[in-house]
């Protein structure tokens, strides 16, 4: 992929699993702000999720989340029904990739295998 502007500094991990954790708003809330501070990054609000609560196809059905950092953002889609979750770390302050792969493991309970991409 091109970098379009290449005098911003932009680092995108994208890490999917299936979890084994009970997944509320609370404990997804839980999730995004201790995955923040554990990789040194600042949130300047509270994590904003929805749920389509029954709008749309059944097998589409969970959270859709996003957590505001002082240096960009952690968005995280979840299928309650698969328990199947997908987590982008967007960011203009660098972070150990390994460090939020393991997190999200530990604190989602992925078990299995794990898919993550640098973007």
């Amino acid at each position: 992929m091109k970098n379009l502007a290449p005098e911003i500094f932009r680092q995108r991990l994208l890490i999917e699993g299936y979890y084994s954790t009970e997944m509320t708003r609370a404990s997804l809330g839980t999730f995004m702000t201790g995955l923040a501070e554990h990789l040194g990054l600042r949130a300047y609000g509270a994590p904003a999720i929805f749920s389509p609560a029954g709008q749309g196809k059944a097998q589409n059905q969970g959270f859709d989340a996003f957590l505001p950092l002082v240096d960009s953002g952690i968005s995280a889609y979840v299928w309650t029904g698969q328990k199947f979750v997908s987590v982008l770390v967007y960011t203009c302050k660098q972070f150990d990739e390994a460090t939020a792969i393991e997190f999200t493991r530990r604190g989602l309970g992925i078990a299995g295998e794990i898919a993550s991409a640098s973007i």
